[in-house]
């Protein structure tokens, strides 16, 4: 594992379209099958990541807390599965189940939709408003695995809570840490 911080994309970027399989339905989505009517939470994890791991729970909390105000979320693996095949579709299917997504878990084989989101990092972040504009992108919560501060989505819940009020997201935010993206070599 390599600690690695996100790129941090610029704001206003326009999320780049993908048409990647969900691990649990087997169906192929696009973003815009994933939209949300006030806003988009695009999330890059993974299996193995101890980063993931602790923040897994959370990640589901946020999500069924936001949806059913309009929001979409998405989570997307780019791993390279041959090199890690805890990361596979299939060990993709099981986690997803067994936490209990409440969103699609998409796998990138190819790797090209973590390039077009420059994601550094699992877990990496990313939130589109209702036009797909990138408003926030970095940590879920300032929680880090034994750092004793518990995880809340503290940073990812004021951005969604700017959008479902109208109000601008704070444009102060901090990357997220975590393992680097396991990119595969030629």
């Amino acid at each position: 594992m390599s600690l690695t911080p996100s790129n941090m994309l610029s704001l206003g970027t326009k999320a780049p379209e993908f048409k990647l399989p969900d691990t649990i339905t087997q169906n192929y989505y696009t973003l815009k099958d994933l939209k949300g009517e006030k806003g988009t939470v695009v999330m890059f994890i993974c299996n193995h990541c101890p980063y993931v791991k602790h923040v897994n729970d959370e990640i589901v909390r946020l999500a069924n807390d936001y949806r059913v105000l309009g929001f979409g979320f998405v989570a997307i693996s780019s791993n390279d599965a041959k090199a890690y095949p805890q990361d596979n579709p299939n060990q993709m299917f099981k986690i997803a189940r067994q936490l209990n997504y409440p969103f699609p878990y998409l796998y990138d084989e190819s790797q090209e939709i973590a390039r077009a989101y420059e994601a550094a990092c699992t877990p990496d972040f990313y939130v589109f408003d209702e036009s797909l504009s990138l408003v926030y992108r970095g940590q879920l919560d300032d929680s880090r695995p034994k750092n004793g501060i518990p995880t809340s989505g503290r940073s990812v819940r004021e951005a969604l809570d700017a959008l479902l009020n109208n109000r601008t997201v704070p444009a102060v935010q901090k990357p997220s840490m975590g393992c680097n993206i396991k990119w595969r070599t030629y």
